[in-house]
């Protein structure tokens, strides 16, 4: 890992080797079977019908994408990192064709705001194939929907169900039994696309926690499923404020985020149909709505209480956690979004769901749950960046400095989703509009001694 000369961006050579590899001197080594793990089980899920060796080359690319950006620190002052990257495959000839290769470094880089340079060679040993398993195939599919423990999924999932029924098929994001479908005999493994097929350990303390690759990891494997089940749509779960917020009000000195935006999703569509030749198209339904909006239709159309079981909070169980048991922190921007839109359904949550328990204290401190002593700090640094960032989004629509940003935000919008000309811009006015009211009305609901309030009154 160097630096070629003062000032330059930070430049990382990984050599993916095969188990047992020789790997390349001055490289930073990932190997097969060591840093990257194939589930047998969860591979089996996805070849469920026929062995690709194309699949689960995309799958290795997925992961080898992963390990680079966790194994490189972003630096101090900036964003970006270069990478150079040598992959063994079946096929490099297809690999490394410019239809295919061009495709996926325009993804990554719009993606991840890094540079990428791919070197596909031939692998050494062809991968074998997993024992086939008894999964229920797949008959009729229509659209595959990426699915994990999140707020948006489970309540767009319900919402496409009604919809489509046994045309929906569901692909788990998440690597634990908890987030995997089962039978009438409580059995997790009989199902195609049960969980994520690999993991990736890079063997290091404090790896690069920004993590914008994993939005190419889960559009990546909800194409791959398309294309296996032979699906011609993929639906995003993602409503307005998460798919598009990022993007209209980025954080600090970070690169915009654009892991569910359809400016994304159409050049993950270029590398799919380079790559596999599928058509499959990525669709948002719940894109000009409020995640507010998405809970309360879900709750309209299916009453029950499985939503308060979801979770939106991103920090694990080392930082929110209290009297041994995991809650969600209730504080960081997904947390905020997430308390802002189900009182905005006018749903409840428990008072145990959160870390902040309370969000009317005036004091930060003392609104969390009594005990926890972890790491304050840091969480008012996401406390602040959360409420601020939900603030701003709402007053963007009456902002004239934002007026451009908003018109040509729209008319990307336009082109990526193929829309007419205008289509976009009343769209995500009303959005905005939405937006803006929830948010007045659940800072309202807090009253005036919140230290949100304070937060919030004091921004520059």
């Amino acid at each position: 890992m160097t630096k070629d000369n003062e000032g330059a961006i930070p430049r990382c050579k990984v050599h993916v080797i095969e188990n047992g590899g020789e790997p390349r001197v001055g490289w930073t080594t990932c190997e097969i079977g060591n840093h990257v793990t194939f589930s047998p089980e969860s591979l089996a899920s996805y070849f469920y019908a026929d062995w690709e060796p194309v699949v689960f080359d995309a799958l290795l690319v997925a992961a080898a994408v992963e390990f680079c950006d966790r194994a490189r620190k972003r630096p101090t002052m900036g964003w970006g990192r270069q990478f150079d990257v040598r992959i063994p495959v079946h096929d490099p000839t297809t690999w490394n064709s410019p239809a295919v290769s061009g495709a996926l470094k325009d993804a990554l880089q719009f993606l991840t705001g890094d540079r990428w340079n791919f070197r596909f060679v031939k692998r050494l040993k062809a991968a074998s194939a997993p024992q086939q398993g008894l999964f229920k195939l797949l008959s009729g599919a229509v659209a595959v929907f990426p699915f994990s423990e999140g707020l948006d999924s489970r309540a767009v999932s319900g919402l496409m169900a009604k919809e489509l029924g046994d045309g929906l098929t569901r692909v788990r994001l998440g690597p634990k039994s908890s987030d995997r479908p089962r039978d009438s005999d409580g059995n997790t493994h009989k199902f195609p696309f049960a969980a994520v097929p690999y993991d990736v350990s890079l063997g290091i303390k404090n790896p690069e926690s920004s993590a914008r690759s994993r939005g190419f990891k889960f559009a990546l494997l909800s194409g791959i499923a398309a294309y296996l089940a032979q699906a011609g749509r993929i639906v995003m779960p993602e409503s307005g404020q998460g798919a598009l917020g990022p993007t209209l009000v980025p954080v600090g000195h970070a690169y915009e985020d654009y892991r569910n935006h359809p400016l994304f999703t159409q050049r993950m569509e270029r590398l799919l149909n380079a790559l596999l030749g599928t058509s499959a198209r990525f669709e948002f339904p719940r894109l000009w709505h409020t995640k507010g909006e998405t809970l309360s239709a879900y709750l309209a159309l299916e009453n029950s209480k499985e939503w308060a079981g979801t979770r939106s909070c991103w920090q694990d169980s080392r930082h929110v956690s209290t009297n041994k048991h995991r809650r969600q922190c209730g504080i960081c921007a997904a947390c905020m979004l997430r308390r802002l839109s189900v009182h905005a359904a006018g749903a409840k949550e428990s008072q145990e769901t959160y870390i902040w328990e309370d969000l009317t204290s005036s004091s930060f401190e003392k609104g969390a749950v009594k005990g926890y002593k972890k790491t304050k700090g840091v969480q008012r640094h996401y406390a602040i960046a959360g409420a601020l960032h939900l603030d701003h989004l709402a007053a963007l629509r009456g902002s004239a400095v934002y007026a451009d940003a908003l018109a040509s935000a729209a008319q990307k919008l336009d082109r990526a989703l193929g829309l007419r000309v205008g289509s976009a811009a009343p769209k995500l006015t009303r959005m905005l509009e939405q937006h803006e009211k929830e948010w007045k009305a659940f800072m309202n609901s807090l009253g005036p001694g919140s230290f949100l309030l304070d937060w919030i009154e004091a921004k520059p």
